[in-house]
């Protein structure tokens, strides 16, 4: 299994999930870290509002801030090495790099014609 970190820009709480405006990409985000977990991966999520110090620990973090300032946040990092920087990675992208089974399907939609199977027989 592998190790996801992710580095955040300062947010009020560890998962920007709070306030009078939350950004939807966050508990999107949030739900794919959660499922990520399910699948047996260990994630790390640090805020540099509150957590100041696990990016100044992380040399990696830390050269990467110095060249390209607060903007390259959030960084994404998968087993040492930068994934993603500058936005939340879709749950898709989560699972290509973990190499994880494929990401749970959306419930199904119904087609155009309108009908659920359709016209196959016994499918409804």
């Amino acid at each position: 299994m592998k190790t996801i970190q992710v580095y955040d820009k300062p947010m009020c709480c560890s998962t920007g999930i709070c306030g009078p405006a939350v950004d939807p990409v966050l508990p999107r985000f949030a739900a794919d870290l959660d499922w990520v977990k399910s699948q047996g991966h260990q994630v790390e999520r640090f805020n540099l509002s509150q957590q100041p110090m696990e990016f100044v620990q992380n040399p990696l973090v830390q050269q990467t801030l110095e060249k390209e300032g607060a903007d390259c946040l959030p960084l994404i990092i998968v087993n040492g090495h930068i994934v993603s920087r500058r936005g939340y990675p879709s749950r898709e992208l989560l699972t290509m790099w973990l190499g994880t089974g494929a990401a749970p399907e959306l419930l199904p939609v119904v087609p155009a014609d309108g009908g659920c199977c359709s016209g196959t027989p016994g499918c409804c």
